[in-house]
């Protein structure tokens, strides 16, 4: 257990160094953000939603994120560690990895038109790329490792889809 609790730090604090911390800008998303996210299997989850904009010839991603407001304890404040893993993608091109940027916002039915953290990648925006599918994935990981003298209680954070809820 203590293995993989340091395994996961060290991978954490990895990705931690090529996460931008702070977007480069704000926008409010598009008509029909992308969404995405995942339940922990104690209940409760996160919602992302992204779309995509032409910045100056460039690919920006804009998005937001939300998580129930009803989880365990044991969940609380592993937002950041399940989004520093997360993906948005156009196809089989990834374009942002971690997903710290974006700003948290009350869980809701439509995510239109929320005001969005927003990264301008390196990726030239290509015509048609406004009607092209965006893909939030965030991969399947242990969350929470708790052991005491009834046991142990592993809390899996599992890509379901929008997990957030109302």
């Amino acid at each position: 257990m203590a293995y993989r609790k340091a395994i996961s730090a060290i991978c954490l604090i990895a990705l931690a160094g090529c996460v931008p911390l702070a977007p480069d800008t704000v926008a409010r998303l598009g008509a029909s953000p992308a969404l995405g996210g995942g339940s922990y299997t104690s209940g409760g989850g996160i919602t992302v939603a992204a779309d995509l904009r032409n910045q100056q010839g460039r690919t920006m991603v804009c998005g937001v994120w939300a998580q129930s407001r009803q989880q365990s304890i044991l969940t609380k404040h592993v937002e950041r560690k399940v989004l520093g893993t997360a993906a948005v993608s156009l196809g089989d091109e990834t374009l942002a990895r971690g997903l710290v940027f974006m700003p948290e916002v009350s869980p809701r039915a439509e995510y239109a038109g929320a005001e969005a953290g927003c990264v301008i990648t390196e990726r030239p925006w290509r015509a048609g790329d406004e009607t092209r599918q965006l893909a939030i994935r965030i991969p399947q990981q242990v969350v929470a490792d708790e052991s005491d003298e009834n046991g142990t209680m592993i809390i899996e954070f599992k890509p379901t889809g929008p997990g957030a809820g109302l």
